[in-house]
Protein backbone atom coordinates (compact mmCIF):
# COMPACT_ATOMS: atom_id res chain seq x y z
CA UNK A 1 0.00 0.00 0.00
CA UNK A 2 1.31 3.57 -1.13
CA UNK A 3 1.97 6.15 1.78
CA UNK A 4 0.14 9.19 1.44
CA UNK A 5 2.06 12.13 0.70
CA UNK A 6 1.81 15.70 0.47
CA UNK A 7 1.87 17.67 -2.56
CA UNK A 8 2.84 21.62 -2.63
CA UNK A 9 1.94 23.17 -6.14
CA UNK A 10 2.86 26.41 -6.84
CA UNK A 11 -0.79 27.63 -7.79
CA UNK A 12 -1.22 27.93 -3.80
CA UNK A 13 1.01 30.89 -4.09
CA UNK A 14 -0.48 31.82 -7.35
CA UNK A 15 -2.48 35.15 -5.17
CA UNK A 16 0.21 36.45 -2.81
CA UNK A 17 3.09 35.84 -5.45
CA UNK A 18 1.53 37.80 -7.77
CA UNK A 19 0.75 40.89 -5.61
CA UNK A 20 4.79 40.79 -4.26
CA UNK A 21 6.42 40.39 -7.91
CA UNK A 22 3.81 43.30 -9.38
CA UNK A 23 4.80 45.02 -6.29
CA UNK A 24 8.26 44.91 -6.01
CA UNK A 25 8.53 45.28 -9.56
CA UNK A 26 6.69 48.35 -9.60
CA UNK A 27 9.16 49.83 -6.30
CA UNK A 28 11.63 49.28 -8.68
CA UNK A 29 10.67 50.99 -11.63
CA UNK A 30 8.29 53.45 -10.42
CA UNK A 31 11.17 54.70 -8.17
CA UNK A 32 14.10 54.14 -10.34
CA UNK A 33 12.39 56.28 -13.61
CA UNK A 34 11.21 58.92 -10.59
CA UNK A 35 14.88 59.46 -9.98
CA UNK A 36 16.65 58.67 -13.11
CA UNK A 37 13.77 61.48 -14.69
CA UNK A 38 14.74 63.97 -11.76
CA UNK A 39 18.19 63.59 -11.72
CA UNK A 40 18.48 64.27 -15.54
CA UNK A 41 16.66 67.27 -15.02
CA UNK A 42 19.64 69.09 -12.62
CA UNK A 43 18.25 68.66 -9.58
CA UNK A 44 20.72 67.98 -6.62
CA UNK A 45 21.03 64.62 -4.85
CA UNK A 46 19.39 65.84 -1.67
CA UNK A 47 16.02 66.72 -4.08
CA UNK A 48 16.28 63.07 -6.04
CA UNK A 49 16.36 61.49 -2.47
CA UNK A 50 13.38 63.71 -1.44
CA UNK A 51 11.70 62.88 -4.71
CA UNK A 52 12.29 59.06 -4.28
CA UNK A 53 11.35 58.66 -0.71
CA UNK A 54 8.07 60.83 -0.92
CA UNK A 55 7.50 58.46 -4.45
CA UNK A 56 7.73 55.17 -2.15
CA UNK A 57 5.67 56.28 0.28
CA UNK A 58 3.09 57.34 -2.62
CA UNK A 59 3.42 54.31 -4.11
CA UNK A 60 3.56 52.06 -1.74
CA UNK A 61 0.07 53.21 -0.71
CA UNK A 62 -1.68 53.41 -4.18
CA UNK A 63 -0.09 49.76 -4.81
CA UNK A 64 -2.17 48.55 -1.87
CA UNK A 65 -5.44 50.67 -2.46
CA UNK A 66 -5.35 49.90 -5.88
CA UNK A 67 -4.46 45.90 -4.75
CA UNK A 68 -7.42 45.85 -2.14
CA UNK A 69 -9.73 47.38 -4.32
CA UNK A 70 -9.11 45.18 -6.94
CA UNK A 71 -9.48 41.86 -5.31
CA UNK A 72 -12.20 42.69 -2.57
CA UNK A 73 -14.48 43.10 -6.11
CA UNK A 74 -13.60 39.83 -6.53
CA UNK A 75 -14.84 38.88 -3.24
CA UNK A 76 -17.59 40.64 -3.31
CA UNK A 77 -18.68 38.73 -6.38
CA UNK A 78 -17.67 35.24 -4.79
CA UNK A 79 -19.25 36.07 -1.88
CA UNK A 80 -22.17 36.65 -4.25
CA UNK A 81 -22.01 33.37 -6.25
CA UNK A 82 -21.76 31.69 -3.26
CA UNK A 83 -24.86 33.09 -1.57
CA UNK A 84 -26.88 32.64 -4.39
CA UNK A 85 -25.83 28.94 -5.15
CA UNK A 86 -26.74 28.35 -1.30
CA UNK A 87 -30.07 29.68 -1.89
CA UNK A 88 -31.09 27.35 -5.05
CA UNK A 89 -29.64 24.28 -3.03
CA UNK A 90 -32.17 25.15 -0.39
CA UNK A 91 -34.89 26.33 -3.14
CA UNK A 92 -34.49 23.74 -5.34
CA UNK A 93 -31.64 20.83 -4.72
CA UNK A 94 -32.76 18.17 -7.13
CA UNK A 95 -31.63 20.53 -9.74
CA UNK A 96 -28.60 21.49 -8.28
CA UNK A 97 -28.32 17.89 -8.28
CA UNK A 98 -28.45 17.27 -11.91
CA UNK A 99 -26.12 20.19 -12.67
CA UNK A 100 -23.62 18.98 -10.46
CA UNK A 101 -24.05 15.37 -12.58
CA UNK A 102 -23.72 16.99 -15.76
CA UNK A 103 -20.44 18.91 -14.54
CA UNK A 104 -19.31 15.46 -13.84
CA UNK A 105 -20.94 13.47 -17.56
CA UNK A 106 -18.94 16.32 -19.22
CA UNK A 107 -15.43 15.76 -17.36
CA UNK A 108 -15.51 12.25 -18.51
CA UNK A 109 -17.80 10.43 -15.92
CA UNK A 110 -20.53 7.69 -17.09
CA UNK A 111 -23.88 9.10 -15.87
CA UNK A 112 -24.41 6.62 -13.66
CA UNK A 113 -20.96 6.86 -11.72
CA UNK A 114 -21.48 10.61 -12.42
CA UNK A 115 -25.07 10.89 -10.62
CA UNK A 116 -23.48 8.35 -7.45
CA UNK A 117 -20.93 11.26 -7.01
CA UNK A 118 -22.57 13.89 -7.36
CA UNK A 119 -25.03 12.69 -4.59
CA UNK A 120 -22.24 11.57 -2.28
CA UNK A 121 -20.36 14.95 -2.31
CA UNK A 122 -23.83 16.71 -2.18
CA UNK A 123 -24.16 14.60 0.70
CA UNK A 124 -21.04 15.67 2.43
CA UNK A 125 -20.97 19.24 1.26
CA UNK A 126 -23.26 20.59 -1.18
CA UNK A 127 -22.23 23.93 -1.64
CA UNK A 128 -18.55 23.12 -1.07
CA UNK A 129 -19.21 20.90 -4.35
CA UNK A 130 -21.06 23.58 -6.04
CA UNK A 131 -18.55 25.80 -5.23
CA UNK A 132 -15.34 24.42 -6.86
CA UNK A 133 -17.04 22.32 -9.44
CA UNK A 134 -19.52 24.55 -10.93
CA UNK A 135 -18.14 28.10 -9.66
CA UNK A 136 -14.48 27.51 -9.88
CA UNK A 137 -13.97 28.96 -6.27
CA UNK A 138 -11.18 26.99 -4.20
CA UNK A 139 -9.69 27.69 -0.64
CA UNK A 140 -6.37 27.98 -3.02
CA UNK A 141 -7.53 30.36 -5.32
CA UNK A 142 -10.13 32.46 -2.57
CA UNK A 143 -9.49 36.40 -3.24
CA UNK A 144 -7.80 37.53 0.14
CA UNK A 145 -7.78 41.63 0.04
CA UNK A 146 -6.31 42.28 2.61
CA UNK A 147 -3.24 39.70 2.24
CA UNK A 148 -2.47 41.16 -1.08
CA UNK A 149 -2.82 44.76 -0.13
CA UNK A 150 0.11 44.08 2.55
CA UNK A 151 1.67 41.99 0.14
CA UNK A 152 1.97 44.74 -2.63
CA UNK A 153 2.72 47.50 -0.61
CA UNK A 154 5.65 45.68 1.60
CA UNK A 155 7.22 44.77 -2.06
CA UNK A 156 6.58 47.99 -3.37
CA UNK A 157 8.15 49.25 -0.76
CA UNK A 158 11.09 46.76 -0.52
CA UNK A 159 11.80 47.29 -4.95
CA UNK A 160 12.01 50.79 -4.45
CA UNK A 161 14.81 50.77 -1.57
CA UNK A 162 17.24 49.65 -4.56
CA UNK A 163 16.63 52.84 -6.37
CA UNK A 164 16.63 54.82 -3.28
CA UNK A 165 20.10 53.07 -1.98
CA UNK A 166 21.53 53.44 -5.49
CA UNK A 167 20.54 57.55 -4.89
CA UNK A 168 22.11 57.44 -1.35
CA UNK A 169 25.30 56.08 -1.80
CA UNK A 170 26.34 57.50 -5.27
CA UNK A 171 28.29 60.93 -5.88
CA UNK A 172 26.32 63.01 -7.13
CA UNK A 173 27.92 63.45 -10.63
CA UNK A 174 27.19 59.94 -11.01
CA UNK A 175 23.49 59.44 -9.61
CA UNK A 176 21.96 58.51 -13.05
CA UNK A 177 24.24 56.00 -14.14
CA UNK A 178 24.76 53.96 -11.05
CA UNK A 179 20.66 54.16 -9.94
CA UNK A 180 19.85 52.69 -14.08
CA UNK A 181 22.74 49.86 -13.63
CA UNK A 182 21.33 49.02 -10.15
CA UNK A 183 18.22 49.24 -11.15
CA UNK A 184 18.37 46.63 -13.98
CA UNK A 185 20.79 44.16 -11.96
CA UNK A 186 17.88 44.31 -8.89
CA UNK A 187 15.45 43.85 -11.75
CA UNK A 188 16.87 41.21 -13.70
CA UNK A 189 17.22 39.14 -10.35
CA UNK A 190 13.65 39.61 -9.15
CA UNK A 191 12.55 38.81 -12.66
CA UNK A 192 14.56 35.26 -12.47
CA UNK A 193 13.23 34.61 -8.43
CA UNK A 194 9.21 35.68 -10.08
CA UNK A 195 10.10 33.14 -12.96
CA UNK A 196 11.76 30.59 -10.67
CA UNK A 197 8.74 30.64 -7.98
CA UNK A 198 6.05 30.32 -10.41
CA UNK A 199 7.74 27.73 -12.43
CA UNK A 200 8.65 29.44 -15.47
CA UNK A 201 11.82 29.97 -17.63
CA UNK A 202 14.58 31.80 -15.66
CA UNK A 203 16.39 33.74 -18.40
CA UNK A 204 12.91 34.84 -20.19
CA UNK A 205 11.13 36.00 -17.07
CA UNK A 206 14.43 38.33 -16.06
CA UNK A 207 14.93 39.73 -19.81
CA UNK A 208 11.49 40.71 -20.38
CA UNK A 209 11.22 42.48 -16.53
CA UNK A 210 14.84 44.00 -17.63
CA UNK A 211 13.46 45.34 -21.39
CA UNK A 212 10.47 47.04 -19.50
CA UNK A 213 12.68 48.49 -16.57
CA UNK A 214 15.00 49.75 -19.32
CA UNK A 215 12.34 51.46 -21.38
CA UNK A 216 10.88 53.00 -18.72
CA UNK A 217 14.12 54.88 -17.22
CA UNK A 218 15.49 55.87 -20.77
CA UNK A 219 11.63 57.82 -21.36
CA UNK A 220 12.17 59.59 -17.36
CA UNK A 221 15.26 60.44 -18.76
CA UNK A 222 14.67 61.72 -21.91
CA UNK A 223 11.88 64.22 -19.82
CA UNK A 224 14.21 64.76 -17.79
CA UNK A 225 16.65 66.29 -19.90
CA UNK A 226 14.29 67.93 -21.41
CA UNK A 227 12.83 70.10 -18.94
CA UNK A 228 16.87 70.24 -17.58
CA UNK A 229 15.68 73.18 -14.45
CA UNK A 230 18.34 72.75 -11.90
CA UNK A 231 16.48 73.00 -8.52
Amino acid sequence: MRRWHAEHHRSERAGWLRAAVLGANDGIVSIAGLVVGVAASGAGQDSVLMSGIAGMVAGAMSMAAGEYVSVQSQADTEHADLAKEKRELVEDPESELFELTGIYVRRGLQPELARQVAEQLTAHDALGSHARDELGITDTLRARPVQAALASAAAFTIGSLLPLAAVLLSPPARIEAITIAATLAGLGVSGALAAWAGGAAVARGAGRVVFWGALAMAAASLIGRLFHVSL
